[in-house]
């Protein structure tokens, strides 16, 4: 069995279930080991308060001994800006010897597992935090083609948000994309939204579960094949390669 440690905001009630449910598709078992980080409002100041809770978060996880870690905030890595994620699995790497892993990491490694250079996405967010992830993702070298902000920014609020409203909103979007990110965090439900949406649109669609899920297994070493969890996940591989923005300069 495999221990996966997940580091979330405390208001965070989404990951803790569709991580779980999207691994428990696979045939190795695993068991779930959470840190929280007091977070309760999606703002610049609640996120850097939240990142500063880190440490002692990745030092608990440790004590439990898993075999790979999970850093399942997706903008608070993102809104510190372009190459937070490599900082910070590499800080975490440095404190705890598993795999390390970030939602904003396992992001971009998906869109580029599925060849995908024009992108569409959904977030919960408010809008300058929003315009953050869409840089962030730019300077990875995709093309944000269209994205929508749904304004909430109570984080035990998006936990709460219907896959109605999502799927309106990616209905509302310029879909002449490579692949579509139904929800662009892990607190927004949308693990049942994956598989219908790309029946629907006809594209690849992912979330920032899936991409979780895909590069968990990856960093383990085990097959990422999950049944009903979208393109990503489905074994048929990557469509093309996406250009490499410059790596950022990480500090030492």
């Amino acid at each position: 069995m495999k221990r996966i440690g997940l580091v979330v905001p405390s208001s965070n009630v989404t990951v803790e279930t569709e991580i779980p449910a999207l691994l428990a598709r696979h045939p190795e078992a695993f068991s779930f080991h959470s840190s929280r980080m007091r977070m309760h409002s999606v703002t610049p100041e609640e996120l850097a308060a939240m990142n500063g809770q880190r440490e002692r978060c990745v030092d608990e996880l440790a004590d439990a001994g898993v075999d790979a870690l999970l850093y399942a905030c997706l903008v608070a890595l993102m809104a510190q800006g372009p190459g937070e994620h490599q900082r910070v699995e590499k800080a975490v790497a440095e404190q705890y010897p598993g795999v390390v892993r970030s939602s904003a990491g396992a992001l971009v490694e998906g869109l580029r597992a599925l060849g995908a250079r024009r992108i569409a996405l959904v977030t919960p967010y408010l809008r300058p935090l929003a315009e953050q992830v869409v840089a962030y993702l730019g300077a990875e070298g995709f093309d944000v083609v269209d994205w929508a902000a749904l304004e909430v920014g109570d984080n035990a609020e998006v936990g709460c948000i219907p896959g109605t409203r999502v799927l309106e909103a990616a209905r509302g979007l310029d879909l002449a994309v490579d692949a579509l990110v139904i929800s662009a965090c892990v607190q927004m439900p949308s693990l049942d939204l994956v598989a219908p949406a790309e029946e629907e649109f006809g594209l690849p669609v992912l979330s920032a579960a899936t991409a979780g899920a895909y590069s968990l297994l990856r960093g383990l070493g085990l097959d990422p094949v999950l049944p009903g969890a979208g393109r990503l996940l489905s074994g048929t591989g990557a469509r093309g390669s996406v250009p490499q923005a410059p790596p950022p300069t990480i500090p030492a």
